[in-house]
């Protein structure tokens, strides 16, 4: 019995990492542009954890009030790295975008002696080198073929916001984990409602798109978001960061069986240069610290 008490949490989380892998898979269904997606998904999502966090006794002023700023760009970040990345989700595919997306974390890793004052290493210089080739590889197969380059553009955009995204919520250290992502899902929310008032205008979407928009809203955002820091609060650093990569491998599964999409042999070499070199920078920073 307590050992399934002690692998619930990476169960849970594990749980998690593969709910947000079916995002490429629920956007492929809905017919609304790739930021008014975002914009229900946020207003959903933002909704649900919200309540949580009421129903569980507030948000904690004194914690936020000086950590207001980080919450506020997290949550900037947030909105406008979701909108590029279902943006190449269409311009690009699932497989790709996903793959791309997932270079942020070695931005920040390469930035880290500047950013966080920490040291680069021979192994985090070395991961840093392997998914630059393998975006090369990537990059210049989709350039070969003739795909659309504003798909290449808006997933190394995503992956631009999601480094961002990574810096700022490091600097948030006294917010509880639910209440920050409630938070940053209210504030992207209010971005992305601006970003689709100045451009796609509101969703109007069809009778047929709704059931697609309440699961990436309540379960693909809301629950997954609620599993996830359940599980992340219980586990090693070194395990999540690890675990967390079930999110790209899963995308990439799910998308070839579900949506046919296939990578070139240069783009699987790519792919294998870009998880693993982003796995092995995480567990060296996480071993370091």
């Amino acid at each position: 019995m307590k050992t399934d008490r002690r692998s619930l949490p990476y169960g849970v989380y594990l749980l998690s990492m593969l709910i947000f892998g079916t995002n490429g898979l629920l956007v492929a269904h809905i017919s609304v542009q790739s930021s008014q997606i975002v914009l229900l998904r946020t207003l959903i999502g933002g909704a649900l954890l919200t309540a949580v966090v009421l129903l569980r006794g507030g948000f904690d002023r004194t914690a936020i009030r000086p950590e207001l700023p980080m919450l506020l760009l997290g949550g900037i970040a947030l909105g406008l790295n979701w909108v590029a990345l279902f943006g190449a989700y269409r311009l690009l595919n699932v497989s790709l975008a996903t793959l791309i997306y997932y270079i942020g974390p070695i931005l920040v890793l390469l930035f880290s002696p500047l950013l966080f004052r920490e040291t680069l290493t021979p192994a985090r210089i070395a991961a840093a080198v392997l998914v630059a080739v393998g975006l090369v590889c990537i990059s210049g197969s989709v350039l070969a073929a003739g795909r659309n380059a504003a798909g290449l553009a808006a997933a190394v955009a995503s992956a631009l916001f999601y480094a961002a995204l990574i810096v700022f919520n490091k600097r948030i250290t006294r917010t509880e984990g639910l209440q920050t992502a409630a938070i940053e899902l209210d504030v992207a929310f209010a971005v992305v409602l601006v970003y689709c008032l100045a451009t796609a205008g509101l969703p109007r979407p069809l009778p047929s798109d709704l059931p697609w928009l309440a699961l990436i809203g309540a379960v693909n955002t809301g629950l997954a978001y609620l599993l996830y820091f359940s599980g992340l609060q219980k586990l090693s650093g070194q395990s999540a960061a690890i675990m967390s990569y079930a999110d790209p491998v899963s995308a990439l599964l799910f998308s070839a069986f579900f949506l046919h999409e296939s990578l070139s042999p240069v783009q699987i070499v790519g792919a294998v240069l870009i998880i693993g070199g982003a796995m092995l920078g995480e567990s060296r920073r996480r071993k370091a610290r």
